[in-house]
């Protein structure tokens, strides 16, 4: 069974930046496109970004400039780089497979946005 550890998260100022990795206990990128999710108080989790076979990328579009996620194959890791952080970025951040969330959900990795 997958195991998914997200990591990096903390609070940051608005306009500061993070990175994020997810680590995951077995070599799953050749099965799984992989993705960021991230749900945010009181509201429902979403999907904002994505890596698929070959490296291809896409956002959702309120990240869309300002986040990028890689991938490790070899340490099995996926990252989330985040800048010019804004309020409405504060939320827990996942990783999962995408667009389909097939594995078990890690713990997640709490992003504060905040001055």
């Amino acid at each position: 069974q997958v195991q998914l550890v997200e990591s990096g998260g903390g609070l940051v100022q608005p306009g500061g930046s993070l990175r994020l990795s997810c680590a995951a206990s077995g070599s799953i990128f050749s099965r799984f496109n992989m993705g960021w999710y991230r749900q945010a108080p009181g509201k429902q989790r979403e999907l904002v970004a994505r890596i698929i076979s070959g490296g291809v990328t896409n956002y959702a579009d309120s990240v869309k400039g300002r986040f990028t996620t890689s991938k490790d194959n070899a340490k099995n890791t996926v990252y989330l780089q985040m800048i010019s952080l804004k309020p409405e970025d504060t939320a827990v951040y996942y990783c999962n497979a995408a667009p389909a969330a097939l594995l078990n959900w890690g713990q997640g990795t709490q992003v504060t946005v905040s001055s």
